[in-house]
């Protein structure tokens, strides 16, 4: 099967395409024709293998696991023999986690994975921009910060892949939404439903005297020192980039009370992309796509993504001569 590999560390040159061997599923797993994944920040970030923490999980001197790729949608093409919850057949998406390989033309993945059936009402390129970004947003915001109607929310990095999403569940969780954005994004992120925009190039939302009950960094372009000023009395601060120092300071401001920062991270997405289904019926939430790539082309979203200008999702078409509902 063709694939996107990297074997060594670097720009998104070290991607290539090549033809690998098809991946055979154990008799817990599914075998997932791929229609289509993503180049999320997250994807980039290993690819580049900066940090020695991330060595000790990806490989210290080169990449153990050669296929990327978190997020997939596709067909499953291949059950084993203990699967109960999935059938040849089935219009799937989820999220592969620390197994990556959804960079290829085919992908196994644990009946008991981050994996659930497409609503037939999304496409496969719709569906796998619906995955880590929302059931990330929705981590943070309802699980760790217990989001309420009427509180005061601001998002930074709200036209990226969280951000958009993010700016979709306060809304719909009631409440106020403030996001930041550079000036050419101010349109797309009223249109998710901001009630109000603040342009970074022009205002520092830290000096204008406005206070939020929750402050999302989705893009780590903050710290809590910066923004601890503008939180309310018991006000949250979320970050979703983050290491040991991040773990014992939101450990220490739950045991001390009042401002808090919240770091943490979210393995298991079956109940988040249950949720977002239901969401999805409902029309609460939508996808955003910036730009699509074919495989081939793989280094090219890469490269794309590391600018940094991103509009929600970069998506990459495998296996895809019809993209059907």
């Amino acid at each position: 099967m063709k694939a996107a590999i990297y074997t060594k560390y670097g720009p998104p040159e070290v991607l290539e395409c090549t033809e690998i061997e098809k991946p055979v599923p154990k008799n817990t797993e599914v075998l997932i024709k791929v229609h289509a994944t993503s180049v999320t920040t997250a994807d980039c970030m290993m690819r580049k293998a900066d940090s020695f923490m991330s060595r000790l999980f990806l490989g210290l001197k080169k990449p153990r696991r050669k296929v990327l790729g978190v997020e997939l949608a596709g067909e499953i093409e291949l059950v084993g023999k203990d699967i109960t919850l999935f059938s040849k057949g089935d219009q799937v998406y989820g999220f592969t986690g620390f197994g990556l390989g959804a960079y290829g033309e085919y992908c196994c993945m644990p009946e008991k994975g981050s994996l659930i059936h497409k609503p037939s009402t999304i496409t496969y390129d719709e569906a796998v921009a619906l995955t880590d970004g929302p059931t990330t947003a929705l981590f943070f915001l309802r699980d760790k910060a217990n989001i309420q109607s009427n509180q005061k929310v601001l998002i930074i990095g709200a036209s990226g892949s969280i951000g958009t999403s993010a700016i979709q569940l306060a809304k719909y969780f009631g409440a106020e939404v403030t996001g930041v954005c550079s000036t050419s994004n101010l349109e797309l992120v009223k249109s998710l439903g901001a009630d109000k925009v603040i342009d970074y190039t022009v205002e520092d939302f830290t000096q204008n005297g406005k206070t939020y009950d929750i402050i999302f960094d989705t893009v780590s372009k903050s710290s809590f020192s910066q923004c601890k000023g503008s939180l309310t009395k018991n006000g949250s601060y979320l970050v979703t980039v983050g290491g040991l120092m991040s773990y014992m300071q939101t450990l220490l401001t739950s045991i001390t009370g009042g401002k808090k920062f919240i770091y943490g991270m979210s393995i298991e997405k079956t109940k988040a992309l249950k949720f977002i289904n239901e969401l999805i019926a409902k029309g609460e939430i939508k996808a955003v796509i910036d730009r699509q790539y074919p495989l081939e082309e793989i280094s090219k979203a890469h490269e794309y993504v590391d600018m940094g200008h991103k509009k929600g999702n970069v998506v990459i078409n495998i296996n895809q001569q019809q993209d059907s509902k």
